[in-house]
């Protein structure tokens, strides 16, 4: 699950355990060392920045020791749900897709350094009249699995499809831009022969896109897998999600749902064309239904036979065995710790609770530090510094109420709060994701919350509805977790959903009902900046600013820990999707 759209929804599922801080935000009062030495080494913080022509040209820089050749077996708890790129928006099933879907842009990872460069473009894009155009241009060579080129006429039938009925998932950022309007009644695809008069594919390389109003990061929107390139002649509409025509550097071969899935090389993909996908096996096998001990396990003793070549994109480390992973110096070289692009939240019904000062109070008396340690301890996160996860550009670390240095909460501080709010008592329910892990959190909170003068009220909500429970606008609960992550490294994919109070509706991600008119119209002002430096730096201010408005309550950033069989080499973390990235991955001889 996982999904991009995800990181909204799977950070439900991924969340209570994602990762870590960094280097800029541990080791500040509360925080923990996240950069502990214990069993391998923690990745930094990502560095996201937008290259240049030179950045985007192929081949990818060759990883030290790196040989061709080979098979990796690559074990998850779940199938992909859609091979089809305009379906994709799951972390998992992107991730899945760099191996055979290339699109305009997309991410090249050295290290910490994550750069958005040109994927099938030659550069990451040239904006003009203010960041209303933008015009790519495609790189020669760049061909699809049965030789034929890749054209820009391609690329306007990928994006115009997006739009079609049967396209049910997927990210709707660019629909929404090009039409500026429910999209799906201003237009029903590319299949009735009607097009996009704005979306112009100027010659067979040249592809430009006009919008009515600036959008400074319409190249991080490129690099989402629901905009990858999709064959204008290869289309076979619904079909195309059980096979798809590779782009990338692997093909599909063999397909069992939900048991195996097998790839090998496309021999028409051209490493030079590619500045960030090595591509070093021969061939990768799937295999699906690996719950979270047993994958853990099989990793653990992946030093024999055939696990010595296997790994897992996303089967990180059940919570159960993490001590025993940590401790265990055998497993060091083994093991990939990242930063989560996730952030934990505690949301406080902005409807319900409509007096700041109780607000603050609730802020006040929350216990992260026995939140983490009842989760695992300093080892599973650090507590959160501000509302965007550090790996969002822009992101400023902020403390403005003080929990980081008192993360274990202030009870006399809430008392005081409620006294001068007249709301001594105050009666909070507490509704909590009903697992035997947030049951103990439950616990922990209630206790916190009756220290400092609220009338406690828990309410458990079965896992399979949360979501949808939480996201009614009339919900009869008063605090209650969430997560999110972003869907491209900007605040735009964060603050405006969370906390944009006209977008308040049933199914809405404004979980918790926050509407103020001053903060609504500095997400205009800032959305309409079409220097994308200017609006991340924006984006940070803003942060700080809704955190004052007490909305809701930062929690845990969370460790990520996955380990791989002892002959796999090149296994990088991706800290923008919490995953482990194909890319780069090889075989150890």
């Amino acid at each position: 699950m996982i999904s991009r759209k995800t990181l909204r929804a799977a950070a439900a599922v991924l969340t209570v355990g994602t990762l870590t801080l960094t280097a800029c935000s541990s080791g500040g009062g509360g925080g923990s060392k996240s950069s502990d030495a214990k069993g391998g080494k923690l990745s930094d913080q990502a560095q996201v920045s937008v290259g240049t022509a030179a950045d985007s040209q192929g081949p990818a820089k060759a990883v030290e020791g790196a040989k061709a050749g080979g098979t990796v077996k690559d074990i998850e708890r779940d199938d992909f749900e859609h091979l089809d790129p305009a379906q994709v928006y799951t972390n998992t099933g992107s991730n899945f897709s760099q191996l055979i879907t290339r699109g305009l842009t997309g991410y090249k990872q050295e290290g910490s350094k994550v750069t958005l460069v040109g994927d099938l473009a030659t550069d990451a894009g040239k904006p003009s009249d203010g960041g209303k155009t933008w015009t790519f241009t495609l790189k020669d060579g760049v061909k699809w699995e049965n030789g034929e080129a890749i054209t820009s006429a391609d690329v306007k039938h990928s994006i115009e499809r997006t739009f079609a009925p049967f396209i049910t998932q997927g990210a709707s950022y660019v629909q929404q831009w090009l039409t500026d309007q429910d999209y799906r009644k201003a237009y029903e695809g590319p299949y009735g022969g009607k097009h996009l008069d704005n979306v112009i594919a100027q010659d067979p390389k040249t592809i430009v896109f006009k919008f009515d109003k600036p959008h400074a990061d319409f190249n991080y929107a490129m690099a989402m897998t629901t905009y990858a390139v999709v064959s204008e002649k290869g289309d076979t509409k619904e079909e195309y999600d059980k096979k798809p025509l590779s782009s990338g550097p692997y093909k599909i071969v063999d397909r069992v749902t939900d048991k195996t899935l097998t790839l090998e090389r496309n021999t028409n993909w051209d490493a030079k064309t590619d500045p960030i996908r090595n591509a070093y096996p021969d061939k990768w096998n799937f295999e699906f239904g690996f719950q979270a001990i047993p994958a853990t396990d099989k990793l653990i003793a992946a030093d024999k036979g055939e696990d010595q070549t296997t790994m897992s994109f996303y089967a990180s480390t059940a919570g159960d065995r993490l001590q025993k992973v940590l401790g265990d110096a055998s497993l060091k070289d083994r093991l990939v710790k990242g930063n989560s692009p996730y952030a934990d939240y505690y949301w406080i019904n902005n409807k319900r609770i409509t007096n700041q000062k109780v607000r603050e109070a609730l802020i006040q008396a929350w216990p992260l530090q026995q939140i983490r340690q009842t989760e695992g301890g300093p080892d599973t996160g650090d507590y959160s510094r501000s509302l965007l996860n550090p790996t969002v550009a822009g992101f400023q670390e902020t403390d403005v109420w003080g929990k980081i240095a008192k993360p274990e909460g202030d009870p006399d501080k809430a008392k005081a709060l409620l006294k001068e709010a007249g709301a001594e008592n105050q009666k909070i329910v507490y509704a909590y994701n009903n697992t035997p892990k947030q049951q103990q959190i439950s616990v922990v909170i209630e206790s916190a919350l009756k220290k400092a003068g609220f009338d406690v009220v828990i309410k458990p909500i079965d896992t399979k509805t949360w979501y949808d429970e939480i996201s009614k606008v009339d919900k009869e609960i008063d605090v209650f977790w969430g997560g999110w992550g972003a869907d491209w490294p900007t605040g735009a994919t964060v603050l405006p959903v969370l906390f944009d109070g006209r977008t308040i509706a049933d199914g809405s991600q404004n979980y918790s009902n926050f509407n103020d008119p001053e903060i609504n119209a500095e997400i205009d002002r800032i959305m309409a900046l079409s220097d994308s430096a200017e609006q991340n730096k924006a984006w940070g201010a803003l942060d700080k600013k809704i955190l004052e408005k007490a909305p809701a309550i930062p929690g845990i950033t969370n460790k990520f820990y996955i380990l791989h069989g002892s002959k796999i080499g090149g296994a990088e973390y991706d800290p923008l999707g919490q995953i482990i990235s194909p890319n780069k991955v090889f075989l150890k001889p």
